[in-house]
């Protein structure tokens, strides 16, 4: 597993926790609006994991958790290897993942090393090339949900609420889901970094704060948890 950034406390990225932010590079979609992008073209920095374990070594006892995120942490080679080293510390382990390898998520259920998903999804199932970019398929997310909930994970499903969703949107996909034990609505900020081309999407107003919020409580009634 290649790390190619490290947030070394966060409040804010695990629920509840106190955790260390591990990055890696490379992902399978392209999202316009992703704040990552330089993990995903050229040639990402790294961080040599040795030093990482030692950086975690001397922080237990004051971090509760570890957050692997990217990037697409299921499309790295090792990564289970590596989350057994991080978990033989004593770790919580959060995994965050755009959904598109049920097959690792379903190891890492096997596994039990990881204590909490995180999933996207970031589009009603007939846009998500459109938002994602070529090959991705909402299809093969929901089947990554479902068998977290089918498994009774903790787990939580995140929609970054572009302006190009509309309300229809965000009830299709509400609908499109099964029941979540958390679904978090998530407000677009425009990406520093992002593609010529995707301009004028990038640079659309975002809705205000309460106008997401009244979309999040326009479907409570189709999904129960659904905070922002």
């Amino acid at each position: 597993m290649i790390v190619s950034g490290l947030v070394r406390s966060s409040l804010v990225d695990y629920p509840g926790q106190v955790a260390a932010v591990l990055f890696v590079p490379g992902c399978n979609y392209d999202c316009f609006f992703c704040h990552n992008r330089s993990l995903l073209d050229g040639s990402p920095s790294i961080i040599e994991f040795s030093a990482v374990m030692d950086f975690l070594k001397k922080r237990v006892g004051l971090l509760d958790g570890v957050v692997i995120s990217g990037g697409e942490p299921t499309l790295q080679k090792g990564l289970i290897s590596r989350l057994r080293e991080v978990k033989a510390l004593g770790y919580k382990i959060k995994l965050d993942t755009n959904g598109s390898s049920p097959v690792i998520v379903a190891e890492l259920l096997q596994s039990g090393l990881c204590d909490y998903f995180a999933v996207d999804y970031k589009a009603p199932l007939r846009r998500y090339e459109e938002i994602c970019g070529s090959g991705a398929a909402g299809e093969t997310v929901l089947k990554t949900i479902n068998l977290l909930v089918a498994a009774q994970a903790d787990f939580e499903v995140r929609t970054t609420v572009i302006p190009q969703l509309n309300e229809d949107d965000l009830l299709l996909m509400a609908e499109e889901l099964p029941v979540v034990p958390r679904y978090v609505f998530n407000r677009y900020r425009p990406p520093e970094k992002y593609l010529p081309a995707d301009r004028d999407r990038v640079m659309t107003a975002p809705y205000p704060p309460e106008k997401l919020a009244a979309l999040a409580a326009g479907l409570a009634g189709v999904q129960p948890n659904i905070v922002t």
